[in-house]
């Protein structure tokens, strides 16, 4: 492999691939030039948050629709797949966790009959471990772009698979605190972060289906029939990830509801022990209350022992209420 030319600092990878699937680096200006010879090789150019008067040079060079390059300007696109003419668009979401947290970026792929240029922009990882893998494997790279795209399609994809297992990991300790025996704010509050997060990771994942799905059948790339099978072990891989999800979200807002739910339970057995001890100490304030009153004619307040009867009586009904309260689980 011979040196690496100079290139601008968001250029991580420009080079061509011959038809035996042998590397040769070269400059971003040599680009139409190689794409002019008909040897069979392709160029593949790999960006990280290129400026836009980058990608204005690489569609002249590529010869890259308008539209195409406006979206590519702008990190905030749906995933999606649009044709243009002989080359195909594709904006993926990617997702990386970095510090606890998920982050989101976006990958734009422009890919042609000899020529796959990716634009990496925010959490994104590299695809340098895609081309090392496939450059020590030059017989895979001789099947044009149409493999280098499936690599970075299934390097995607496999990323959101740790992503997924985190919070598989995540969610199980999260329903640990919410059967615990005391009510802890934050659980509640995690849990929907973890469901936004899934949420997210939806609206990335789910769209990845129909983009493989589509590339699967279009004529534009003129997917060779060898190579089709490795987008359907993609697909397939995608569609496990998606269920996954989704599983995950049912769990998360279950969850969610399970947890209220214990706390109003919770809340009502409090009120109802309250309840009980308001109504025992109801009693005795009733009966002494009744004997507070300032009447002359209440005959058995002149009783010897009137006021050892009354103890008793205010201890006996107390006794009975507290034990009636008992039997019903009130106290």
């Amino acid at each position: 492999m011979n040196a690496v030319p100079a290139q601008p600092a968001c250029v991580v990878n420009c080079a061509t691939y011959d038809r035996d699937g042998h590397r040769r680096d070269i400059l971003l200006d040599d680009i139409s030039e190689a794409l002019a010879a008909d040897d069979g090789s392709f160029v593949w150019v790999g960006l990280y948050e290129p400026e836009e008067a980058l990608l204005d040079k690489l569609q002249d060079e590529f010869g890259l629709h308008d539209l195409a390059v406006e979206d590519a300007h702008h990190a905030h696109q749906r995933p999606k797949l649009e044709s243009y003419g002989n080359s195909l668009f594709i904006a993926a979401h990617t997702a990386q966790r970095i510090d606890g947290h998920v982050r989101f970026g976006e990958t734009h792929v422009f890919v042609g009959p000899r020529f796959l240029l990716t634009v990496r922009h925010g959490a994104s990882l590299s695809f340098a471990p895609v081309r090392q893998r496939l450059e020590r494997e030059p017989d895979t790279l001789a099947h044009g772009p149409s493999l280098a795209l499936h690599a970075v399609l299934d390097f995607i994809v496999d990323n959101y698979q740790p992503i997924v297992s985190d919070y598989e990991a995540e969610l199980d300790a999260l329903e640990q605190d919410v059967f615990a025996e005391s009510y802890k704010r934050g659980t509640i509050k995690r849990i929907y972060t973890l469901r936004k997060e899934l949420t997210q990771m939806r609206l990335a994942v789910a769209p990845m289906q129909d983009i493989l799905s589509q590339l699967i059948r279009t004529p534009v790339l003129a997917i060779p029939d060898e190579v089709k099978p490795y987008f359907r072990d993609v697909l397939d891989h995608a569609a496990r990830v998606g269920d996954s999800i989704d599983t995950l979200r049912e769990m998360a807002a279950a969850a969610m509801s399970v947890n209220l739910s214990l706390v109003t339970v919770a809340q009502g057995e409090i009120v109802k022990k309250l309840a009980g001890w308001a109504g025992l100490l109801a009693a005795p304030t009733l009966i002494t209350s009744w004997y507070g009153m300032n009447f002359e004619h209440m005959p058995e307040l002149h009783g010897r022992y009137s006021y050892l009867v009354l103890i008793g009586a205010v201890a006996l009904v107390c006794i009975g209420l507290y034990r009636y309260l008992r039997k019903i689980d009130w106290l």
